[in-house]
Parts: C-alpha cells; sequence; structure tokens
C-alpha cells in the first residue's frame, strides 16, 4: 500500500551506525527505537507521496577528518633491541602505503632519538615510491639510542629547517610511534599530557598509533614484558587521540595498520547493511541535507559518492527493506 506520509528520522549520539524506525500506522506516525543508552540529537525529515511502508532503515558515518592530506610520521625506536622487528616495521610502512588513498599523503620515517633528526633532509615517500624506498629512508634514518619518540617528533618538525620545506600546515598528520621501551622524553616534554597539548596546537587533525608493549596481562609476548618496558605513555597519547594500540610481539601487524590507515582515509562508499527494497526509495542525507551526490551499486549493495563528503560531516542513508 502506498500513501502520502512523513518520515521522521532520528540521528542518535551514541557508537552505533545504524537505527531502526518502525511503521506502526496507516498515517504519518512512526516508531523510532533508540537504545537506552543513546540520546537523539538531531531529526530529519523525509517526505514523499508514495513509499512502501516497512521497515525503514539508517545507515550512517561519519567523515574522516584528512580530506586534505595527511602528513605521517613514522617514529621508531633505533636501539638495539629493535633490530629483530626491522622486517615487522618495513612491512608495516608498505602495508600502510597500499592502504592509503592514491594521493595526499606524505610518510617520514625519523628516529626516536632527538639528537638525529635535526639535520635528517631527505623528502618524504610519496604515492607512487615502493618497498625499496622505505628500506633505504629507514636504512639512512635509523641511528641513536634514545626512547624519546616525542622529543623526536617536536625536534624533527620545529626545529628542523628542511621540515618546513614539505609540511602543509592544512594537512591531518599521524603519528605511529613504535618502540619495544617507555617513552622516556625530556628535552622537551616532561609527559605525555604535554605532548598531547603541543599536538593538539600544532594540527587541527591529530591522529596517533603506537606498536608498543602493551600490559603485561594483555601481551602476547613470550614471556611479558617487564613492567618498566610497557609503552603507557604511548598508549596514553593514543588512547586520547582515539587511535589504534598494536602489541609489538604480534606476529603479523598488518591488521592494525590497516586500522590506523582507515582512521585518515576519507569514505568513498557507504556499505548498507540491508538490501533495499526499492532503489528509487533511497535516500543520502549529508548533516541533515538532502544530497544527491551519489549512485546505488546492487550488485555490491553499496552507495558511492560522486562527490566525497566533507571532513566531519554525517552521513545518513534512509532505506526501505
Amino acid at each position: 500500500m502506498k500513501t502520502m506520509f512523513l518520515i521522521l528520522l532520528g540521528v542518535l549520539s551514541c557508537n552505533s551506525d545504524q537505527m531502526m524506525v518502525h511503521e506502526v500506522e496507516k498515517e504519518v506516525e512512526v516508531l523510532v527505537e533508540v537504545p537506552s543508552e543513546c540520546e537523539v540529537v538531531e531529526e530529519i525529515v523525509v517526505e514523499d507521496t508514495a513509499f512502501d511502508f516497512s521497515d525503514i532503515w539508517v545507515d550512517s558515518l561519519r567523515q574522516v577528518a584528512a580530506l586534505e592530506g595527511v602528513d605521517i610520521f613514522w617514529i621508531i625506536d633505533p636501539s638495539g633491541s629493535m633490530n629483530n622487528d626491522q622486517p615487522n616495521i618495513i612491512a608495516g610502512i608498505t602495508h600502510m602505503m597500499s592502504s592509503l588513498p592514491e594521493v595526499g599523503w606524505r610518510l617520514m620515517i625519523i628516529p626516536s632519538d632527538y639528537r638525529q633528526v635535526g639535520d635528517l633532509t631527505t623528502f618524504p615517500i610519496v604515492p607512487g615510491d615502493t618497498i625499496t624506498d622505505v628500506e633505504d629512508m629507514y636504512s639512512m634514518h635509523m641511528s641513536g639510542a634514545y626512547e624519546a619518540g616525542f622529543d623526536a617528533a617536536y625536534e624533527y618538525i620545529m626545529l628542523n629547517p628542511y621540515a618546513s620545506t614539505w609540511l602543509r600546515p592544512d594537512a591531518s598528520i599521524l603519528f605511529v610511534f613504535v618502540s619495544d621501551e617507555e617513552e622516556q622524553s625530556q628535552q622537551h616534554f616532561s609527559s605525555h599530557y604535554d605532548f598531547i597539548s603541543w599536538a593538539s596546537t600544532y594540527r587541527q587533525n591529530v591522529f596517533v598509533a603506537s606498536i608498543v608493549n602493551v600490559p603485561q596481562d594483555e601481551s602476547v609476548c613470550t614471556p611479558p614484558p617487564a613492567a618498566r618496558d610497557v609503552g603507557q605513555n604511548y598508549i596514553d597519547v593514543t588512547t586520547y587521540f582515539s587511535g589504534n594500540v598494536i602489541d609489538i610481539c604480534s606476529e603479523d601487524w598488518s591488521a592494525g595498520v590497516a586500522d590506523a590507515s582507515t582512521q585518515i582515509t576519507p569514505h568513498e562508499y557507504i556499505d548498507l547493511t540491508h538490501v533495499p527494497m526499492d532503489p528509487a526509495w533511497i535516500y543520502v542525507y549529508v548533516d541533515g541535507v538532502q544530497n544527491s551526490d551519489w549512485y546505488y551499486e546492487p550488485a555490491e549493495n553499496r552507495i558511492y559518492f560522486t562527490i566525497i563528503p566533507s571532513a566531519n560531516s554525517l552521513v545518513e542513508v534512509a532505506y526501505n527493506y
């Protein structure tokens, strides 16, 4: 049965990416099911003159902030205890490169010894570069012994004159810290709070991932790491920026690195949870405004954006199924 009605959709302020809306009367009333821990913070009105009465579903996502490009730093402990991790480091960086967009990013590898970064003048790795380029930069840059990733980041970015020739003030920034020991900065930062304060001021959009020793009860290391070697400062900074923490003893870092890449990769499509009953009645909204810059691919049950939604925008797709 088809008739004129209004659908009122609630936007939820919770972690769920979906919500359900059920039609309960022939007239205009609909029932919106909202989990008890969520709060309706926005309403969208969909109006049409013909629509099948059935379940209505809304899939949603928040567009990532890194639409103006991203400057990536892998800040790696150069001490001798990390020698066995070199294959995983090279594989992790190349896996991240393959997971990133084809344009817009630059990647620099520096040691966590701040004394060794002031005169580095190598241009960063960019789209199109290969594993050989990664290996060459790693080989040239891994010197020193200090485990002071926060100091090294500051020393390179703020005090190395060459950095200003390639860093982009309008780009997002991603720090990937790799170490088998705790962060020990003292030159520029006295705590992880100081690093958070500086990074938040330096760039509008900051992302962090850490590949470190995790707490003993979570570690897959055999034996578990000594308490003094847990990278708690790195973990605390990563948690603050809602990033990914990877156990350095994991045999394969690729899944965690891919998750870190997802933080900075703009969404070009959204997968639908259900198959729409009628693709003609799919509605796409960007920040509450109906949008037409998309198309539906039935074979993949996916909405592709012909114009990528802007950074931080809320994208919602409503359809009956």
